[in-house]
């Protein structure tokens, strides 16, 4: 069927298509005004996704995640959580006539405060725009007041819950960090008493700074008994010697140390004086001269002295080296105390370092949840929110439906529509021969020619009401 065939079906059902179009439009513009007025309210709200946290700054929501989030916040403002606020906010539950629907509508099934929830949300229309974080929530009213009302108590109410379910983990984290600060308190001021318990028990306070001390003290232990043993291992040489000496028969006299002694000195001098005088008296006087016998004893004295304090000097070498191996040992066990001592704070402080450690530890612990409890803290006291309301919600001046103009424009649309289909249809239950083409396609023959008709000619029923008709332009049409 070409375009021609299709005209020619639509002309000849003109009068039926013109019928049907009427209808449509009559009923459009019974229904619309018939239809109840409906006024929607529109408000417009701004979710800035871009702005700074008060409390840890830095953007809420990256830029990547920005349409994820708007479509939250849709479902968050068509949430039943969000209906409940307005219900309560416009006390619609007290209301007796909208107590007496829902007996009647629910038969006091459930709760009144849902059954409202969810015929509001029945009206409720949130549009987000195309490429802003503009939302628009529009609901629609028989009232134009009431429309203006619950659309801004929506908006009011997403608001609020937004802020609600911003601030509710917060406070459960908050508590929960309390109860942890509160442990880790305990824990802190535990080690801390261990540590001052071990201190008092010790006596240590400053480890290093005491530690560092004996171990000077060790350190100059060990510099005296390196000195005291070399002065045992010299005056153990000098009795050594003196012993040997003494053990050849030779006088200890010949030793440095009682050489270089002064009084040894002294009466070795007045000795050889005392010999010269002697051997002058005997050259000049008899043995027995009375001044000789005198010089005599005067040199014998000497020599006794000289023998005496010979033999002193080398006592004295042998007290000096019983004096310094007494001494030797008494710097080695002073050492050994020492060095005990020192090996024992040295243990004293590991174990004052372990505790040191663990009050450290706890303190660090302390520290960080304390931190993380004061910012949660806060988080939890916050009242502000990225969400601002950008145009309030109006009480509508002309009602958004029904819409007489657009009706009627769509039942003439759709009149039209309906009337060619019926019109097809009903050409494909009843096929009439309406034109030359019709004939080849229905009997597949050649048509030879039509016969035209004056246009004011009247229709003469038949195929003799045809013939009688005066032909302007024969036409002959061939295969």
């Amino acid at each position: 069927m070409d375009l021609r065939q299709i005209l020619t079906i639509l002309r000849a059902r003109m009068l039926l298509i013109a019928t049907v179009l009427l209808l449509t439009v009559g009923a459009a513009v019974a229904v619309s005004l018939l239809t109840p007025n409906t006024y929607t309210g529109r408000a417009s709200l701004v979710i800035d996704v871009k702005a700074n946290d008060p409390v840890v700054g830095g953007v809420i929501i990256p830029v990547q995640l920005t349409s994820g989030y708007l479509a939250t916040q849709i479902d968050i403002m068509t949430s039943q959580r969000v209906a409940l606020k307005v219900v309560k906010a416009l006390g619609l539950a007290e209301n007796p006539a909208t107590q007496q629907r829902f007996q009647e509508v629910a038969k006091g099934k459930g709760s009144i405060e849902h059954w409202l929830a969810d015929s509001l949300l029945g009206g409720l229309t949130v549009k987000p725009a195309r490429e802003s974080s503009v939302v628009t929530i529009e609901y629609r009213a028989t009232n134009p007041q009431y429309a203006a009302a619950v659309t801004n108590a929506f908006a009011q109410a997403y608001i609020d819950t937004n802020l609600e379910l911003r601030v509710e983990p917060a406070r459960r984290t908050a508590a929960w960090f309390n109860e942890q600060t509160k442990t880790l308190r305990d824990a802190l001021e535990d080690a801390q008493s261990r540590l001052s318990k071990y201190q008092r028990d010790t006596g240590i306070v400053g480890a290093d700074e005491r530690l560092d001390v004996e171990t000077a003290r060790l350190s100059d232990l060990s510099t005296q008994l390196v000195a005291a043993q070399g002065q045992t291992f010299e005056s153990q040489n000098r009795e050594r010697k003196a012993r040997e000496l003494l053990d050849k028969g030779s006088s200890a006299g010949e030793l440095a140390e009682v050489l270089n002694q002064p009084t040894v000195v002294s009466l070795k001098s007045e000795i050889s004086r005392a010999e010269a005088k002697v051997q002058e008296l005997q050259s000049q006087q008899g043995k027995n001269h009375p001044q000789l016998q005198q010089a005599q004893a005067q040199l014998d004295e000497m020599r006794r002295k000289l023998a005496t304090e010979i033999a002193n000097v080398t006592r004295s070498l042998g007290n000096t080296n019983t004096i310094n191996q007494r001494r030797e040992g008494e710097i080695k066990a002073a050492l050994e105390a020492q060095r005990k001592k020192v090996l024992n704070m040295k243990q004293k402080r590991d174990e004052m370092a372990v505790l040191m450690r663990e009050v450290d530890s706890a303190q660090k612990g302390f520290d960080a949840v304390s931190s993380r409890f004061t910012q949660t803290s806060l988080e939890s006291q916050v009242n502000q929110t990225t969400i601002t309301i950008l145009n309030p919600a109006m009480e509508p001046r002309a009602p958004s439906s029904p819409n007489l103009k657009i009706n009627v424009a769509l039942s003439i649309v759709l009149g039209t529509i309906l009337g060619a289909g019926i019109a097809f249809v009903l050409e494909m239950f009843d096929r009439r021969i309406r034109s030359a083409d019709d004939l080849r396609g229905l009997f597949d023959l050649p048509v030879l020619g039509v016969l035209a008709r004056e246009r004011n000619a009247k229709r003469r029923p038949g195929l003799l009401g045809a013939l009688s008709g005066r032909a302007k332009a024969p036409a002959l049409l061939s295969r």
